[in-house]
């Protein structure tokens, strides 16, 4: 008997009737082509930023290293692999040396569920056949995928943390202590977005809501009324510390933020968990509300239908990549907020947006699960909407006297 069949997984793979190294070789065929994806794709996003951001600027950018100077992240990567690894007299030596990779490690984990292609259309499965294989297009497919990638991104906290708090030097640690406060003010608006997902889509499984997604029309981005897309964008920027919330590395106050104290290859572990993160998080978005692999109809054809299984994959890059031109986009435009502007933001703006709109959405669900139509159909959502704004003109006039108060107390002084 095989023993990996012993093991409960939703992976058609690891299920299968067949010798023993077979689905070990798909397995390992998937790892090995995430880990190449995960590189080549951020060395690419290093490239494509520092490429665009300076057409934006009216200069060249690369183009020495390379055709279009595409291999400068290379050059840059090895340089500093043969950089002398430093590290502070006063700094923590253990603490210092693992930071990096607590930061770097889950970046290129939450790659481990997204799906990368497959057939979901027509209500298919997005399985595909692999050396006489069936299995997903992806490295695992767990009930609990989403929840994985919001460990994920909560355990790269504590890269970041711990880096400026062991640095033994104030301005690693006050980008340390920014880092802490913006991602946690940021997680809870990213959960409430991603919680509306959840809730239509009746799953945690990134393969499942890919598979909800059958057309446009049920793309999450429409189905939970774009609030819920546009909350979850604006927090995964914040999260991923990109401009115009990229006050962890604000030069102008902290020299180089947390890192700053850091050199050589560790230096280079930051740089690189910094735009890996930046991809597949976009990745994330993607499969959350935009369909992930499912293809667009354009006049009734699939522009990739030619690339066979490779197709989904072609739409997914094709989606992502928008993404990561529109954080190129942001970095070249937008200015940088204020730490008060930020935290604002986030606890005044976001978090009662996004709070507000799952309750609606809750309620929405809640009747047409009781096959509630009609007049108490439109009862319900006139109510939800009358308590939301209720509770927002309480919360704006709560705030209201805060300010006054604050202000009083000021003059006082």
């Amino acid at each position: 008997m095989n023993i990996l069949h012993r093991i409960p997984a939703a992976d058609p793979v690891l299920e299968a009737e067949s010798f023993w190294w077979q689905p070990l070789a798909v397995v390992g065929l998937k790892v090995l082509v995430v880990f190449v994806i995960g590189l080549v794709g951020t060395m690419f996003m290093v490239w494509f930023e520092r490429k665009i951001v300076a057409g934006m600027q009216n200069r060249v950018g690369p183009n020495k290293a390379g055709p279009f100077g595409l291999l400068q992240t290379l050059a840059d990567g090895i340089k500093l692999f043969f950089k002398e690894d430093l590290i502070p007299e006063k700094a923590d030596p253990f603490v210092f040396r693992i930071a990096p990779f607590l930061a770097f490690v889950p970046a290129f984990l939450v790659w481990a569920v997204i799906p990368l292609g497959g057939d979901f259309t027509n209500g298919h499965d997005g399985t595909v056949t692999w050396f006489g294989e069936v299995t997903r297009v992806q490295l695992a497919d767990p009930p609990i995928g989403v929840l994985l990638v919001l460990a994920m991104s909560s355990i790269a906290v504590y890269g970041v943390m711990l880096a400026g708090w062991s640095s033994g030097s104030k301005y690693p640690l006050l980008g340390s202590v920014r880092a802490s406060a913006q991602m946690i003010s940021y997680e809870a608006a990213l959960g409430l977005s991603l919680a509306a997902v959840l809730m239509t889509a009746g799953t945690l499984s990134t393969s499942g809501i890919v598979s909800a997604q059958s057309s446009i029309t049920n793309w999450h981005l429409l189905s939970t009324g774009i609030v819920p897309f546009v909350v979850f964008l604006i927090a995964m920027t914040a999260e991923l510390n990109r401009p115009p919330f990229d006050l962890v590395e604000a030069e102008q106050e902290l020299v180089g933020g947390f890192h700053t104290e850091y050199s050589s290859i560790r230096f280079a572990l930051f740089f690189l968990a910094e735009f890996m993160n930046v991809i597949s998080m976009s990745a994330l978005l993607v499969t959350l509300f935009l369909g992930g692999p499912q293809p667009l109809y354009l006049g009734g054809t699939d522009l990739f239908a030619v690339l066979g299984p490779f197709g989904g994959t072609a739409w997914l890059l094709l989606k992502v990549f928008a993404f990561l031109y529109m954080y190129v986009w942001f970095r070249a435009t937008l200015p940088r907020l204020r730490y008060d502007q930020l935290m604002n933001l986030g606890w005044k703006v976001l978090i009662p947006i996004s709070l507000g709109w799952f309750i609606l959405l809750a309620a929405l669900q809640v009747a047409r699960d009781s096959d509630v139509s009609g007049l108490r159909y439109s009862l319900i959502v006139a109510g939800c909407l009358v308590g939301i704004a209720l509770a927002y003109m309480l919360f704006q006039a709560a705030l209201n006297v805060a300010h006054r108060n604050r202000d009083a107390e000021g003059a006082a002084y």
